[in-house]
């Protein structure tokens, strides 16, 4: 059988989605609330769903007038690794995005930007949770004091393209969204893609 091709599969997704038939809250946390749900799959079968909801979050790709990319070192808990990332922060509800982004920024590196584009919005963990992060593009940047949280420690430093795409491929990069905003990087500097004027 031969195999399709996208355009022969754009006919809806309507045999493919899942329906809620009943549902339950196991924790809700800080930010983050477990749910458990039975849903009727395309079959008419049923099934279980575990999925964590999130309020989203924001990331910023921070670009400094040499062309260095601003970039954090911290620790994070669950996979015991002090990671290497760009800014990012989770929203509050209701908060715009941008204004989070903007927000995050300065706390963590004490920077302000002058100018800002939108990059994409990401759902990095499709499989078993609601969090989206939009990531922004912040050029034009003016140095100051960062504002961390009373539980938060991390290292600023800048560092260039070239080496970020170095960690990503020698997996010294692990983080999503710092992945998805080097490669990006990458391509619009070589003029394949742009970001969206705000």
């Amino acid at each position: 059988m031969a195999e399709k091709s996208f355009s022969d599969l754009a006919v809806g997704d309507t045999h493919l989605r899942e329906e809620r038939i009943s549902g339950e809250a196991i924790y809700d946390g800080i930010f983050l609330k477990l749910k458990h749900d039975i849903v009727r799959l395309p079959d008419g079968a049923e099934a279980r769903r575990e999925y964590l909801t999130h309020p989203g979050a924001v990331a910023v790709l921070a670009i400094l007038d040499d062309g260095r990319v601003l970039m954090e070192r911290q620790y994070r808990y669950p996979i015991a690794k002090a990671c290497l990332e760009i800014p990012a922060g989770k929203l509050e509800i209701g908060e715009d995005p941008l204004l989070c982004a903007q927000r995050e920024l300065l706390e963590e590196t004490g920077y302000t930007a002058s100018i800002w584009s939108f990059i994409r919005r990401i759902n990095p963990v499709i499989s078993y949770s609601t969090e989206f992060i939009d990531i922004y593009l912040a050029q034009g940047l003016i140095e100051g004091k960062s504002q961390l949280d009373a539980e938060e420690f991390l290292d600023v430093f800048a560092a260039p393209l070239e080496d970020l795409l170095r960690w990503v491929e020698s997996g010294e990069i692990t983080d999503v969204k710092t992945i998805i905003s080097s490669y990006w990087l990458d391509r619009y500097r070589r003029g394949l893609v742009l970001p969206k004027s705000l």
